[in-house]
Protein backbone atom coordinates (compact mmCIF):
# COMPACT_ATOMS: atom_id res chain seq x y z
CA UNK A 1 0.00 0.00 0.00
CA UNK A 2 1.06 3.67 -0.92
CA UNK A 3 2.15 5.45 1.99
CA UNK A 4 0.35 8.38 1.91
CA UNK A 5 3.72 11.12 2.46
CA UNK A 6 3.19 13.04 -0.26
CA UNK A 7 1.87 16.36 0.75
CA UNK A 8 4.74 18.41 2.38
CA UNK A 9 7.77 18.09 0.10
CA UNK A 10 8.22 20.60 -2.22
CA UNK A 11 9.77 17.95 -4.73
CA UNK A 12 7.42 19.06 -7.81
CA UNK A 13 6.38 22.05 -7.14
CA UNK A 14 4.61 24.86 -9.48
CA UNK A 15 4.62 28.73 -9.72
CA UNK A 16 1.52 31.03 -10.53
CA UNK A 17 2.59 30.30 -14.03
CA UNK A 18 1.87 26.73 -13.09
CA UNK A 19 5.64 25.87 -14.33
CA UNK A 20 8.11 23.33 -12.53
CA UNK A 21 9.80 25.30 -9.85
CA UNK A 22 11.86 22.75 -7.28
CA UNK A 23 12.78 19.09 -7.63
CA UNK A 24 14.12 17.21 -5.01
CA UNK A 25 14.21 13.06 -6.25
CA UNK A 26 13.38 9.98 -4.54
CA UNK A 27 11.93 10.82 -1.59
CA UNK A 28 8.22 10.68 -0.32
CA UNK A 29 6.95 13.14 2.44
CA UNK A 30 4.21 14.09 4.64
CA UNK A 31 0.80 13.26 5.27
CA UNK A 32 -3.02 14.21 4.91
CA UNK A 33 -5.63 13.54 2.37
CA UNK A 34 -7.42 15.99 1.20
CA UNK A 35 -10.89 14.95 -0.96
CA UNK A 36 -13.51 17.07 -2.11
CA UNK A 37 -16.35 18.70 -0.51
CA UNK A 38 -18.67 15.21 -0.28
CA UNK A 39 -15.85 13.00 -0.20
CA UNK A 40 -15.21 9.82 3.05
CA UNK A 41 -12.13 10.76 5.02
CA UNK A 42 -10.13 7.24 5.34
CA UNK A 43 -9.25 6.69 9.10
CA UNK A 44 -6.84 8.34 11.33
CA UNK A 45 -4.04 6.41 10.97
CA UNK A 46 -0.26 8.06 11.83
CA UNK A 47 1.18 11.10 12.43
CA UNK A 48 3.80 12.86 10.24
CA UNK A 49 6.23 10.29 8.98
CA UNK A 50 9.74 11.71 10.45
CA UNK A 51 11.56 10.67 7.22
CA UNK A 52 9.44 13.18 5.18
CA UNK A 53 10.24 15.73 8.07
CA UNK A 54 14.13 15.22 7.52
CA UNK A 55 13.36 15.08 3.57
CA UNK A 56 11.91 18.68 3.68
CA UNK A 57 14.81 19.29 6.28
CA UNK A 58 17.52 18.76 3.56
CA UNK A 59 15.64 19.80 0.40
CA UNK A 60 15.17 22.98 1.62
CA UNK A 61 18.12 23.45 3.80
CA UNK A 62 15.65 24.65 7.02
CA UNK A 63 14.05 23.16 10.03
CA UNK A 64 10.72 22.59 11.41
CA UNK A 65 10.23 23.63 14.74
CA UNK A 66 7.69 24.16 17.27
CA UNK A 67 6.72 27.83 17.74
CA UNK A 68 8.56 29.69 20.64
CA UNK A 69 6.40 31.36 23.34
CA UNK A 70 5.58 35.04 22.50
CA UNK A 71 6.58 37.54 24.79
CA UNK A 72 4.69 39.39 27.09
CA UNK A 73 3.96 42.62 24.96
CA UNK A 74 2.74 40.59 22.00
CA UNK A 75 6.30 39.60 19.54
CA UNK A 76 7.67 36.59 19.10
CA UNK A 77 11.01 35.45 19.59
CA UNK A 78 11.30 32.67 17.46
CA UNK A 79 14.42 33.25 15.09
CA UNK A 80 12.98 31.11 11.97
CA UNK A 81 9.87 34.07 11.79
CA UNK A 82 13.18 36.48 11.10
CA UNK A 83 11.50 39.04 12.73
CA UNK A 84 10.46 40.21 16.35
CA UNK A 85 8.02 42.52 16.28
CA UNK A 86 4.33 43.25 17.44
CA UNK A 87 1.79 40.92 15.46
CA UNK A 88 -1.01 43.74 15.00
CA UNK A 89 0.77 46.87 15.26
CA UNK A 90 -0.11 49.63 12.41
CA UNK A 91 -3.60 51.14 11.54
CA UNK A 92 -4.32 48.97 8.84
CA UNK A 93 -3.39 45.24 10.24
CA UNK A 94 -6.30 42.74 11.74
CA UNK A 95 -6.44 42.74 14.85
CA UNK A 96 -5.08 39.78 16.87
CA UNK A 97 -8.79 39.44 18.35
CA UNK A 98 -9.88 38.82 14.66
CA UNK A 99 -7.25 36.73 13.58
CA UNK A 100 -7.48 34.10 16.04
CA UNK A 101 -10.54 34.56 18.32
CA UNK A 102 -10.62 31.45 20.17
CA UNK A 103 -6.96 31.01 20.94
CA UNK A 104 -5.07 28.33 19.22
CA UNK A 105 -5.21 24.44 19.91
CA UNK A 106 -2.16 22.54 20.95
CA UNK A 107 1.57 22.88 20.29
CA UNK A 108 2.51 25.06 17.44
CA UNK A 109 4.78 24.81 14.81
CA UNK A 110 6.35 26.98 12.61
CA UNK A 111 8.54 26.99 8.83
CA UNK A 112 10.54 30.10 7.16
CA UNK A 113 8.85 30.98 4.23
CA UNK A 114 11.08 31.73 1.34
CA UNK A 115 9.45 34.08 -1.97
CA UNK A 116 7.42 31.76 -3.57
CA UNK A 117 5.62 30.57 -0.13
CA UNK A 118 4.88 34.48 0.21
CA UNK A 119 3.20 34.85 -2.65
CA UNK A 120 0.85 32.24 -2.55
CA UNK A 121 0.23 33.29 0.90
CA UNK A 122 -0.86 37.18 -0.62
CA UNK A 123 -2.76 34.92 -3.20
CA UNK A 124 -4.80 33.09 -0.34
CA UNK A 125 -4.94 36.47 1.44
CA UNK A 126 -6.39 38.68 -1.71
CA UNK A 127 -8.86 35.64 -2.54
CA UNK A 128 -9.92 35.70 1.26
CA UNK A 129 -10.83 39.14 0.76
CA UNK A 130 -12.13 39.12 -3.04
CA UNK A 131 -14.50 35.98 -1.65
CA UNK A 132 -15.82 37.90 1.75
CA UNK A 133 -14.39 35.64 4.18
CA UNK A 134 -12.38 37.91 5.78
CA UNK A 135 -9.48 37.99 8.46
CA UNK A 136 -10.30 34.67 10.34
CA UNK A 137 -11.30 32.89 6.55
CA UNK A 138 -7.57 34.04 5.42
CA UNK A 139 -6.20 32.73 8.53
CA UNK A 140 -7.94 29.19 8.08
CA UNK A 141 -7.12 29.38 4.35
CA UNK A 142 -3.08 30.29 5.34
CA UNK A 143 -2.80 27.64 7.85
CA UNK A 144 -4.95 25.09 5.62
CA UNK A 145 -2.28 25.25 3.12
CA UNK A 146 0.61 25.19 5.01
CA UNK A 147 -0.20 21.76 6.34
CA UNK A 148 -1.63 20.09 3.05
CA UNK A 149 1.69 21.68 0.80
CA UNK A 150 3.76 24.14 3.22
CA UNK A 151 2.33 27.05 1.53
CA UNK A 152 3.95 25.29 -2.23
CA UNK A 153 1.80 24.87 -5.41
CA UNK A 154 2.78 21.12 -6.19
CA UNK A 155 2.05 19.46 -9.22
CA UNK A 156 1.80 15.97 -9.21
CA UNK A 157 4.57 13.96 -7.61
CA UNK A 158 4.12 10.57 -10.35
CA UNK A 159 4.36 7.34 -8.28
CA UNK A 160 4.23 9.72 -5.13
CA UNK A 161 1.32 11.15 -5.61
CA UNK A 162 -1.85 11.35 -2.83
CA UNK A 163 -3.92 9.95 -5.76
CA UNK A 164 -4.56 13.05 -7.97
CA UNK A 165 -4.18 15.46 -5.33
CA UNK A 166 -2.38 18.79 -6.79
CA UNK A 167 -1.79 22.19 -5.89
CA UNK A 168 -2.06 24.47 -2.77
CA UNK A 169 -4.77 22.94 -0.94
CA UNK A 170 -3.95 19.38 -2.81
CA UNK A 171 -7.24 19.15 -4.33
CA UNK A 172 -8.63 16.26 -6.30
CA UNK A 173 -10.04 16.52 -9.85
CA UNK A 174 -11.34 13.27 -9.89
CA UNK A 175 -13.58 14.80 -6.63
CA UNK A 176 -14.89 17.88 -8.38
CA UNK A 177 -12.34 20.49 -7.33
CA UNK A 178 -11.18 21.27 -11.28
CA UNK A 179 -9.36 20.41 -13.95
CA UNK A 180 -5.58 19.54 -13.13
CA UNK A 181 -4.95 22.98 -14.69
CA UNK A 182 -7.51 24.99 -12.35
CA UNK A 183 -6.08 23.15 -9.03
CA UNK A 184 -3.09 24.23 -9.51
CA UNK A 185 -3.75 28.00 -10.68
CA UNK A 186 -3.19 29.45 -6.91
CA UNK A 187 -6.12 32.54 -7.61
CA UNK A 188 -8.75 29.47 -8.49
CA UNK A 189 -7.60 27.01 -5.61
CA UNK A 190 -7.79 29.20 -3.18
CA UNK A 191 -11.49 30.19 -4.48
CA UNK A 192 -12.25 27.10 -4.74
CA UNK A 193 -11.58 26.86 -0.74
CA UNK A 194 -13.12 29.40 0.29
CA UNK A 195 -16.41 29.37 -1.54
CA UNK A 196 -16.43 25.57 0.14
CA UNK A 197 -15.67 27.26 3.42
CA UNK A 198 -18.74 29.53 2.97
CA UNK A 199 -20.96 26.43 2.53
CA UNK A 200 -19.96 25.48 5.73
CA UNK A 201 -22.79 26.89 8.58
CA UNK A 202 -21.19 28.45 11.49
CA UNK A 203 -17.36 28.19 9.95
CA UNK A 204 -17.01 31.54 11.64
CA UNK A 205 -17.69 30.26 14.76
CA UNK A 206 -15.57 26.97 14.53
CA UNK A 207 -11.89 26.10 15.88
CA UNK A 208 -9.73 26.42 12.81
CA UNK A 209 -9.08 23.05 12.79
CA UNK A 210 -12.74 22.04 12.16
CA UNK A 211 -13.30 24.35 9.44
CA UNK A 212 -10.66 23.20 7.70
CA UNK A 213 -11.07 19.94 8.49
CA UNK A 214 -15.03 19.99 7.18
CA UNK A 215 -13.67 21.63 3.71
CA UNK A 216 -10.36 19.45 2.86
CA UNK A 217 -11.63 16.42 4.57
CA UNK A 218 -8.43 14.87 5.79
CA UNK A 219 -7.28 11.68 7.37
CA UNK A 220 -5.30 13.64 9.62
CA UNK A 221 -8.15 16.49 10.83
CA UNK A 222 -6.27 18.00 13.63
CA UNK A 223 -2.88 18.61 12.41
CA UNK A 224 -4.40 21.78 10.89
CA UNK A 225 -4.02 23.54 14.67
CA UNK A 226 0.03 23.72 14.49
CA UNK A 227 -0.12 26.05 11.70
CA UNK A 228 -2.95 28.86 13.43
CA UNK A 229 -0.19 31.25 15.11
CA UNK A 230 1.98 31.10 12.36
CA UNK A 231 -0.83 32.08 9.56
CA UNK A 232 -2.12 34.33 11.84
CA UNK A 233 1.18 35.99 11.94
CA UNK A 234 1.55 35.46 7.82
CA UNK A 235 -2.34 37.53 7.36
CA UNK A 236 -1.22 40.47 9.78
CA UNK A 237 1.96 40.90 7.56
CA UNK A 238 0.64 40.81 4.10
CA UNK A 239 -2.76 41.92 4.68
Amino acid sequence: MKLDFTRWLPAIATNPNRKTALSVAGVAALAGLAFGPTAVAAPITTGPHEGAVAAIDKATGRETTVDSAPTTDGTSDNPDTGKSQARTSGADKPSRKKLVPYGVQGAQSRIPLDNAQRTNAKTIIEVAKETGVGERGAVIGVATAMQESKLYNLGHLGAYNDHDSQGLFQQRPSSGWGTEKQITDPEYSSTAFFEALKNVRGWQDMPLTRAAQTVQVSAYPFHYAQWEDQAADVVSQLW
